[in-house]
């Protein structure tokens, strides 16, 4: 009975061993470069040293200054533009870039 016992709580370790493998953690990429398109919610553009790159939208982006301060959606509006520079955080899945996160430079005016 001890050996039965045993070798299913082997077992077990060991489905929950594959299962962990099977969910890998996800490695995030960041690229710099200027805003060259903008659809919210649709498809991001960023111009890069090598030129134009399309990111797209997953669930939860979100819009950060350098310094660390999240962007309110009305800031999100009004920030996130063609022509400035940014960052993005970003997941390869496949052929697609997905945004995590897009970073843009401090604005004096963010205490508004």
């Amino acid at each position: 009975m001890k050996t039965l016992l045993l070798t299913l709580a082997c077992a077990m370790f060991t489905a929950g061993a594959a299962f962990a493998d099977d969910r890998t953690v996800t490695t995030y990429s960041t690229s710099t470069g200027t805003i060259n398109a903008y659809t919210p919610g649709s498809s991001f553009i960023l111009t890069e040293s090598a030129g134009p790159v399309t990111y797209s939208y997953g669930d939860g982006v979100t819009y950060v200054t350098r310094s660390g301060v999240v962007l309110t959606p009305e800031q999100v509006q009004t920030r996130i533009r063609v022509g400035i520079p940014a960052t993005v955080h970003y997941a390869p899945m496949g052929e697609r870039r997905v945004i995590q996160k897009v970073v843009v430079d401090d604005d004096d005016d963010d205490d508004d």
